[in-house]
């Protein structure tokens, strides 16, 4: 075998290490995905308000709270553009790695209180209509899933290159989806009030 057949094998053997790796992370997320969706289906919703701060009602509390974790991902999605230069702003100034990552830490943190309400209070609602609050709780058992897919995919150095812009577009479109059937559809129905 010559060093050029060596080098291929390894390359190939080394492609296929860092995919397995990769299927392992998604074979995670896809756990906490639907263990989200089995509890929140399994239990019996409580039905009761949990949080509300100084919002009129619980509801409101999460469509704020949803809005402004949007506003951090979208925050989030800039500083990982401008980090691996795909902004034609230069080089990203040394601040923008930790903001990205304060950023992302607090969205985590506000959709905590978030996804408590809707596992334990209202549960996984799989009415048969195919209605919003059908696709919410798919949506919302997705993005947990893939949360935990990106933290694991950043935090491993054996990932192939495009396994985190895959997983944060997957991640960031499950938020977008998750923000229309949620903030969007209750401030439409009651309008844009704390």
């Amino acid at each position: 075998m010559t060093d050029t057949n060596t080098a291929t094998a390894d390359a190939g053997t080394a492609g296929r290490s860092t995919n397995m790796v990769f299927a392992g992370a998604v074979l995670v997320g896809a756990l906490v995905a639907v263990l989200a969706g089995v509890y929140g289906r399994a239990h019996d919703p409580a039905s009761e308000t949990t949080i509300k701060l100084f919002f009129t009602t619980t509801l409101h509390f999460k469509a704020w709270a949803t809005t402004a974790i949007l506003l951090l991902v979208i925050l989030q999605l800039l500083g990982a553009l401008w980090m691996y230069g795909k902004l034609p702003l230069g080089s990203a100034p040394d601040w923008v790695g930790p903001l990205h990552r304060f950023s992302g830490t607090l969205a985590l943190v506000i959709s905590l209180p978030v996804a408590y309400h809707c596992l334990w209070s209202l549960g996984f609602n799989p009415e048969p209509s195919g209605s919003r609050r059908l696709w919410h709780s798919l949506f919302g058992c997705v993005f947990y899933g893939a949360f935990v897919t990106k933290v694991l995919v950043v935090r491993s150095k054996r990932m192939p290159s495009w396994a985190l812009p895959i997983v944060g577009g997957v991640l960031f479109t499950t938020l977008i989806a998750l923000w229309l059937t949620s903030s969007l559809w209750f401030f439409r129905q009651f309008g844009i009030v704390v």
